[in-house]
């Protein structure tokens, strides 16, 4: 990766930010050459401050560190756009981001993360736990059944038990997709490639 470090006369470049989930814009800082080699080699990003005049590695003393996901140029390349998995909030304020606003995962995102806990640790007695417990077949029969259910209240005009079938469905669909090893990300990419 070619940066223009001396595009600019103090030799900085802006790096944007990113939440590599949620993809929420975190903060704003600068990086010289030495801060991008610090951020690739330790995998937390490192800025170049410019009112300590020195290197600063964000979480160094909150231990709130941006653990590196990924690094883009853009198109000049003289600005990044860093995708960075956080390790809590991120402005010294104490909030999320340092434009205010909430960097949270989408429902799913958080649903998907504890099915997987559940899949992982079966040793609870949770009804995921319990279901991941019996075996691929009752999960596929439980889809089955959520699926039939979802169609009968579809010939009704109840809006709500046909949304809790719905939701039945999609539960216990991403419950059959982490037991064969995927997760609605997988569906996603899929239907994105057929998008195209």
């Amino acid at each position: 990766m070619q940066v223009d470090f001396g595009k600019y006369s103090d030799g900085l470049v802006p790096v944007i930010v990113q939440d590599a989930v949620t993809n929420k814009v975190l903060m704003l800082g600068f990086m010289n050459d030495q801060a991008l080699q610090q951020t690739q080699s330790l995998g937390k990003v490192t800025f170049y401050s410019r009112s300590k005049q020195r290197l600063w590695t964000k979480g160094e003393v909150s231990g709130h560190f941006l653990y590196l996901h990924e690094i883009i140029p853009d198109c000049d390349n003289d600005t990044l756009l860093i995708k960075a998995n956080p390790a809590g909030p991120v402005c010294h304020t104490g909030a999320d981001t340092c434009f205010g606003e909430t960097n949270s995962k989408d429902f799913l995102q958080s649903l998907s993360e504890i099915i997987k806990q559940r899949f992982d640790d079966r040793s609870g007695k949770s009804y995921t736990s319990v279901l991941f417990n019996r075996g691929i077949n009752k999960i596929a029969q439980k889809v089955g059944e959520e699926a039939i259910e979802l169609v009968i209240e579809a010939k009704d005009d109840n809006k709500e038990l046909f949304l809790n079938e719905a939701a039945d469905l999609l539960f216990h669909d991403m419950v059959l997709l982490r037991a064969k090893g995927f997760s609605l990300e997988d569906v996603k990419k899929v239907l994105t490639d057929r998008h195209k």
